[in-house]
């Protein structure tokens, strides 16, 4: 019998009949996604009752709170399980995704280390990822939040293979005794690339942003000789990195000939492809990514085109050993035993930065073992074949202007009337957050060649061809309202 301290349910009766309410109205939301509008914004009225709630002292009943969820979080998501969320690059989730969350909430794990089996979970994952990469089996990796964190631990273990293991003790300026370290990323390269520099106690400085070609694709010219003028400084250039699918139109570096530039010049190579690196499980896009496979390390995440539920991303770095050996911890608290529950060596807290880790491996070899990569090839297929034929119909409607070769999946164009340059920016501006706030569907915003434009990527496994018909169709529209707005009267 309870003494009144646990917190289990008074009443498992009660709660189990409150959760299958819950999974039940969970599940109605996910079936009924194409029905609601792709996006509603938070009332004004929801905002004050948030920001109103005082801090709870005496608790609530598990009904009361499950009512408040429904009436103040449930329909104010970003929309992105909607077939025509197409801001940003969002993968959608999918309802076994779901159960999977689920079930790993049940177990409430600590996957940083210990002998028990999300370890052997996650490290067959890796395994997994490897393969699909071309990576030998010596190769290591780690669930993480995202590509945001596995390019900072991607840095972090070059950083040690470049300065030795005395770098982790002394840093960065006492390390270096052969010049300041440099990297070199597209223009077209994520901000995280900067941002994991700036974590890692380089500077966004050390990073020299190199300018793309008409494909937008880095410029293998402009870097050799960036490379060589650093040398010629005294500078020593050690980590270069490849986009497999930018963040603004989907572009993919010649991932193949950086890996030749990356061995001549002895540098790191680590390849973003937060998205576009899993291109390589379609047969029509893998050629794209011919060259990954010699990559020093890869980031990429599971919660884009693989509709894992945020979050979950990964990186994979080619010599283990060096991974390892990058965060390592003999902490007299976490010591190793041969056996029971302190062993099962090695640990992943041992391969990143954080000691307690959830259990996102779960829902990762959930999805994998459920739909297999072939599927999820094909539907990858499908949807650059969505996104090209989509960018051919824009093309051949005037007055909408493609910005930038379809790729894989973004499109890039503009509603583009003969205005000044200032108000096509400001006309296309308003579209996208008219489409947004009447509910149609979510574009985004992002800058192409100087020009603002419309964002479109098409990732939602719900989207059909007719959900990108509507949006264009919604675009024309809109933006000869925003034209007609600018036109004097009388």
């Amino acid at each position: 019998m309870s003494d009144g301290r646990s917190l289990d349910p008074a009443d498992w009766n009660a709660f189990r009949d409150l959760a299958h309410r819950a999974l039940d109205d969970a599940i109605d939301s996910i079936a009924s996604a194409r029905d609601s509008g792709a996006w509603q914004e938070v009332p004004v009225e929801v905002k004050r009752a948030i920001a109103a709630d005082p801090l709870p002292v005496n608790g609530s009943t598990t009904q009361d709170v499950y009512a408040q969820y429904r009436d103040l979080i449930a329909p104010y998501s970003v929309g992105n399980r909607h077939p025509r969320f197409f801001g940003w690059v969002h993968g959608s989730g999918t309802a076994s995704g779901m159960l999977a969350e689920m079930l790993t909430a049940s177990l409430n794990v600590n996957a940083g280390g210990r002998d028990h089996a999300a370890p052997y979970i996650e490290r067959h994952l890796i395994a997994w990822c490897a393969e699909m990469f071309g990576f030998p089996a010596s190769a290591s990796g780690i669930v993480t939040t995202g590509t945001s964190m596995a390019n900072l631990i991607a840095v972090i273990v070059a950083r040690q293979g470049a300065l030795g293991s005395t770098v982790r003790q002394t840093g960065i300026a006492r390390a270096s005794e052969r010049g300041e370290l440099v990297a070199y990323a597209s223009s077209e390269a994520h901000g995280s690339v900067a941002h994991a520099f700036e974590i890692a106690g380089f500077g966004s400085d050390a990073v020299r942003i190199i300018p793309v070609d008409a494909t937008f694709r880095m410029d293998l010219r402009a870097l050799r000789a960036a490379i060589s003028a650093d040398r010629a400084r005294g500078l020593q250039p050690f980590f270069i990195v490849g986009t497999a699918g930018s963040a603004s139109v989907g572009a993919v570096d010649d991932l193949a000939a950086l890996a030749d530039v990356c061995a001549e010049e002895r540098c790191w190579y680590h390849i973003d492809g937060a998205f576009g690196a899993l291109a390589i499980l379609s047969p029509e896009q893998r050629s794209l990514l011919a060259g990954i496979e010699r990559a020093d390390s890869i980031a990429f995440d599971f919660h884009k085109w693989m509709h894992v539920p945020y979050d979950a991303g990964c990186v994979l770095v080619r010599d283990g050993t060096l991974h390892h050996a990058s965060f390592d911890d003999d902490s007299p608290y976490l010591m190793r035993s041969p056996h029971g529950t302190g062993g099962g060596e090695p640990w992943f807290c041992e391969f990143g930065p954080e000691l307690s880790r959830g259990f996102r491996a779960l829902k990762v070899w959930f999805t994998i073992k459920e739909y297999g990569l072939a599927r999820f090839g094909d539907l990858i297929a499908a949807q650059c074949r969505l996104a090209r034929e989509t960018g051919a119909l824009i093309a051949r409607t005037t007055p909408l202007v493609m910005l930038a070769p379809v790729t894989l999946n973004i499109v890039c164009f503009r509603y583009a009337p003969r205005l000044a340059e200032k108000a096509l920016d400001a006309i296309n501006a308003q579209i996208v957050l008219d489409l947004q706030e009447q509910g149609v569907a979510v574009a985004s915003t992002t800058r192409v060649g100087g020009k603002l434009g419309i964002h479109l990527n098409v990732m939602n496994h719900r989207t059909t061809k007719a959900d990108m018909a509507l949006t264009l169709n919604e675009v024309m529209r809109l933006g000869e309202a925003a034209l007609r707005a600018l036109q004097p009267t009388g």
